[in-house]
């Protein structure tokens, strides 16, 4: 940019100037929140009073960097040290990645800490407006929550330049409603940064600082940070991957499947989780544990996160507990029923961008539908029970009839020839998209399994559903195309679904249902 010239918003393919649907989006983000740990649901970030330092406020301490704490932490085991938000650390040993052992510089305590809840000291990682490699369009859907003003703004990662940082504000117009611009923040080859040259900045903190105070060619100044929400850590604790079956208390049950009930529950008397229990029989205890050391390296913030296991049987699976159930019921029987297009494809958004990561990480589904996505507060959606289904053990399971199989789901290639591949899990997600749309309806009313399979094998597609745009169902037909290698990647999914009041209904109007 030449100097002078007044900041411009992004408009790439993938960092544009906001996706102009938004003000259609739901803002009913509840941000009073639990004050319970590993809810899962995102709640707001406590701020008290910074805590006295044993050490007068150092950045290092006998040479070593110190960690800063960016939330508060209740210890869970004994190991385990509490600690407020704000208190500094010496880092005794980071060699295991998702724990480290430190001490704190405030209360002198030693103990394991979740290393995704610290940063060095005056880094900008610790910085309460740095919410580092967050997407655009997780981005967006933090900024628009109805708490959040405008000019609330956040700095993250660039997703298309590396190296460079995005500035993203929520705005407002007669036009768009709200909705959030995106600006690309540089670096200088000197170490500083600007959005125009005109205005360069040793530091971000300056530049935040600049436009705190003047617009100075942005759509509005800051007024002040999004709300940062306390992340999962990475596991129960230090060191709790087997667990003992004592150690849960199982409160209520959430649901009774075919193979399984679904318990919430507490771990230690101090962490709400989730618990499936499998029914003895269902899958042999060592093929599942060997899946389960696969399907805890799955880590996506739109995967359900699998804490621990019980591994003798009955087998125990705990995972973090998702307030809302599952989208099937969510969408049947709770506030799902009265969601509009926007909050439906942005939720079938998120289900496709988990669904990238499993394809980018060469796993596979195998059993993708609505009741195998589990939703949080703010419409958040985590797909679950990703690679069980190949471990069932069942005769009548495995033989892919009667009416423990999920065929109304399951690509053609799949139901007949025992073919799953991640293209089979995208004709799946067409199905779930039907799912969205019909408010969770059955796929193929009024036909049976048997009905379904051979019909769909002579060329038969479910019809456009009533009030669902044509390019929705023209997506679904793509994924239910005959030959698994011509359906679309979820890649390509995850960027129509985000960009489609953008790029394919900018005229979107809502009606009736949708």
């Amino acid at each position: 940019q030449e100097a002078g010239e007044i900041p411009r918003a992004e408009s790439g393919e993938r960092e544009n100037v906001g996706y102009e649907g938004n003000s259609g989006l739901s803002s009913d983000w509840d941000t009073r929140g639990s004050n319970t740990q590993a809810e899962n649901s995102y709640y707001p970030v406590q701020n008290p009073q910074t805590p006295r330092l044993l050490v007068e406020d150092p950045i290092s301490f006998a040479g070593v960097t110190l960690f800063v704490a960016l939330y508060d932490y209740e210890a869970r085991t004994e190991d385990d040290l509490s600690f407020r938000k704000g208190e500094k650390f010496q880092i005794i040993n980071s060699s295991e990645g998702d724990w480290w052992e430190a001490r704190s510089l405030t209360t002198g305590g030693n103990g394991y800490i979740p290393s995704n809840y610290v940063a060095p000291v005056d880094s900008i990682q610790a910085e309460d407006w740095y919410f580092g490699k967050l997407g655009r369009k997780d981005a967006e859907r933090q900024l628009l929550s109805t708490s959040n003003p405008r000019g609330t703004y956040l700095i993250r990662e660039s997703e298309t330049t590396k190296g460079a940082f995005s500035l993203s504000i929520r705005d407002w117009d007669d036009m768009k409603g709200d909705h959030v611009k995106h600006y690309k923040i540089r670096k200088l080859d000197s170490g500083g940064y600007y959005i125009t040259t005109r205005a360069q900045f040793e530091t971000l903190q300056q530049l935040v600082q600049h436009y705190s105070e003047h617009a100075d060619g942005l759509c509005f100044n800051l007024t002040g940070m999004c709300v940062n929400y306390i992340p999962d850590t990475v596991g129960l604790s230090h060191d709790s991957w087997e667990i003992s079956r004592e150690t849960l208390n199982l409160e209520l049950k959430l649901g009774t499947g075919c193979f399984a009930e679904v318990f919430y529950g507490t771990w230690n008397g101090t962490t709400k989780v989730a618990v499936k229990t499998l029914k003895p029989g269902t899958m042999s205890p060592e093929s599942f544990l060997e899946e389960a050391q696969i399907m805890k390296k799955l880590r996506h913030d739109k995967l359900v996160q699998l804490y621990a296991v019980v591994s003798e049987e009955p087998i125990y699976i705990v995972t973090e507990y998702m307030g809302k159930g599952s989208l099937l019921d969510f969408l049947k029987d709770g506030e799902g029923r009265m969601l509009k297009l926007p909050n439906l494809v942005d939720m079938a958004a998120q289900v496709a961008a988990g669904m990238a990561y499993i394809e980018r990480m060469n796993y596979i589904h195998r059993d993708l539908r609505s009741a195998n996505i589990l939703v949080g507060d703010n419409l958040t959606c985590k797909i679950a029970d990703f690679g069980l289904a190949r471990l069932i053990e069942d005769n009548e399971y495995t033989a892919r009839q009667g009416a423990k199989f999920p065929i109304k789901w399951t690509a053609p290639e799949a139901a007949l020839y025992g073919k799953f591949t991640i293209k089979s899990d995208v004709w799946s997600f067409g199905i779930l998209l039907m799912e969205l749309v019909t408010k969770g309806r059955v796929p193929y009313p009024g036909m049976n399994n048997r009905e379904v399979l051979e019909q769909v094998e002579r060329g038969y597609r479910m019809p456009c559903p009533q009030e669902c745009p044509n390019s929705m169902h023209e997506l679904m037909l793509q994924c239910w195309k005959r030959d698994a290698e011509e359906r679309p990647t979820f890649e390509y999914l995850q960027a129509f679904l985000e960009d489609y009041f953008t790029a394919t209904e900018p005229q979107y109007q809502p009606g009736d249902n949708l």
